[in-house]
């Protein structure tokens, strides 16, 4: 027997209801960092790829709302900003790398340590840089992922610096699900 059938015909509204609202939430929060990562895209032909401020969307999200929307925005965000932008070689590496940035930004923020925001933020900047590294290593060459490196650092370093003040003057004012 699903746990659905379990909860009174009420208590499955209200569940259906929020869920609703969790996945409205998201949607909007992918749109947004993409429309916005889109607006502030710097291509670099060098290394086949751009920066662009998509980090920061996935930090905000991963920050307020925990690991499971840090990923969903980040892995979506990721794909759909390759495809618009031209970029369509990187969007399953993209989905997995900043679905796995955001993941684990969320994770390690949850904490309650006084530095567990920017422990949650480094790695995530390092799991991008690193997942970047091997795409355009495997891609084109190991050359063309070591240019990226310091890009890829910069564009991470940008989200991150973008994501924690929106992080500190909006925490105690969105609803978060961690």
């Amino acid at each position: 027997m699903s746990f659905i059938a379990e909860v009174p015909r009420k208590g499955r509204r209200k569940m259906k209801q929020d869920r609703l609202k969790q996945v409205t939430l998201l949607a909007i929060l992918i749109a947004v960092n993409v429309v916005i990562a889109r607006v502030f895209l710097i291509p670099l032909p060098m290394t086949h790829g751009n920066i662009n401020l998509c980090d920061a969307g996935i930090f905000i999200a991963a920050l307020l709302l925990g690991r499971y929307a840090g990923a969903v925005v980040g892995g979506f965000s990721g794909f759909f900003l390759d495809l618009i932008s031209g970029f369509p070689q990187y969007m399953f590496f993209s989905l997995i790398i900043h679905g796995l940035e955001g993941y684990l930004a969320g994770m390690l923020s949850e904490k309650n340590g006084k530095y567990a925001s920017w422990l949650g933020l480094t790695v995530g900047v390092v799991v991008m840089v690193g997942g970047y590294l091997i795409s355009d290593s495997l891609m084109y060459t190991l050359q063309t992922g070591l240019i990226g490196v310091p890009l890829n650092f910069v564009q991470g370093l940008a989200g991150a610096f973008v994501a924690l003040p929106v992080y500190y003057r909006l925490g105690n004012r969105v609803f978060s699900n961690k």
